[in-house]
């Protein structure tokens, strides 16, 4: 068995498939089946359950994918120590984030790229609670995200900002008592009147959301669920509903009007979060660049 082997398997477990994993890995799809079957031969068990349809991990395949991983992780640390020693920086950083906030990131990624020009940053865009998960796990080395205070347990978080939410709406658009142009004031219960533009559950703007609405003793239906922020946009730009969102976010769509709230005002805190322990040499060197 060799790192080459758990890449492989690791590949096909999080691709969910032969087909993508050879596809991430750059090679055909045979290479892929060959080196697993090798590695089941090995193992005298089989390391994934296959279908017509789809693969999945086997009871054995549950036990050594987080293995592999920790592994490929010491061995990526242990290159790097010594490209480190020789006044050399290579290596790979997985960083996890949501929509909205990627682009706040191209500032400390160009400042790494100057730096050290041999590290490889991959973006894993998600909701915040697969980031989360994947934090745990180890397929991801940090992550710019918004948690609340349980989602932060056993991992280390630094405040990067904190943002008021607002109402966005198309332009000109009456919301009842509230004032209709930019700058207007609107309460949580006149917005909760209006045909509401909602992102899907688990994202952190839609956990800060329902978060302010119940601790207003306001309830709301969506009229709209979308998982994209430029699908929100243009459903409201379309005047079909009102979308809250972070002010940061809201100001990339300057067309549309933006209201503010009376109380009760939905709110997020993006942080930075890795989990626990010594960071590789590499994403050490990222988070420098974000302080």
């Amino acid at each position: 068995m060799d790192l080459r082997q758990m890449e492989v398997v690791v590949a096909v477990a999080e691709e969910g498939g032969f087909t993508a994993a050879a596809q991430r890995l750059h090679v055909v799809q045979s290479a892929v089946s060959s080196t697993v079957r090798a590695l089941e031969r090995e193992f005298g068990t089989p390391l994934f359950d296959r279908t017509t349809h789809r693969v999945s991990l086997t009871p054995a395949g549950e036990a050594f994918v987080p293995a592999a991983r920790a592994t490929l992780r010491a061995a990526e640390q242990a290159r790097s120590a010594v490209d480190a020693a020789r006044g050399q920086l290579r290596g790979r950083v997985t960083v996890g984030t949501m929509q909205g906030v990627w682009a706040d990131l191209h500032r400390p990624l160009a400042a790494l790229r100057a730096e050290h020009p041999g590290v490889v940053v991959r973006l894993r865009q998600g909701a915040v609670t697969d980031i989360r998960q994947a934090l745990r796990e180890g397929t991801v080395d940090l992550a710019v995200v918004a948690l609340d205070r349980q989602q932060q347990r056993g991992l280390v978080t630094r405040l990067l900002a904190r943002e008021e939410m607002v109402l966005v709406s198309a332009p000109g658009r009456v919301l009842g008592g509230a004032g209709a142009g930019p700058g207007g004031r609107v309460t949580l219960a006149e917005a909760a009147r209006l045909p509401l533009v909602d992102f899907t559950p688990g994202w952190a703007i839609r956990l800060a959301v329902d978060r302010a609405f119940r601790a207003a003793a306001v309830e709301r239906e969506s009229t709209f669920e979308v998982n994209d922020i430029v699908a929100a946009s243009e459903l409201v730009r379309a005047d079909l509903g009102v979308c809250v969102m972070p002010i940061s976010i809201a100001d990339r769509f300057p067309d549309l009007d933006k209201h503010r709230f009376d109380r009760h005002a939905p709110s997020w805190k993006v942080m930075v979060v890795q989990p626990r322990g010594e960071a590789p040499p590499a994403v050490a060197a990222l988070l420098r660049h974000m302080a």
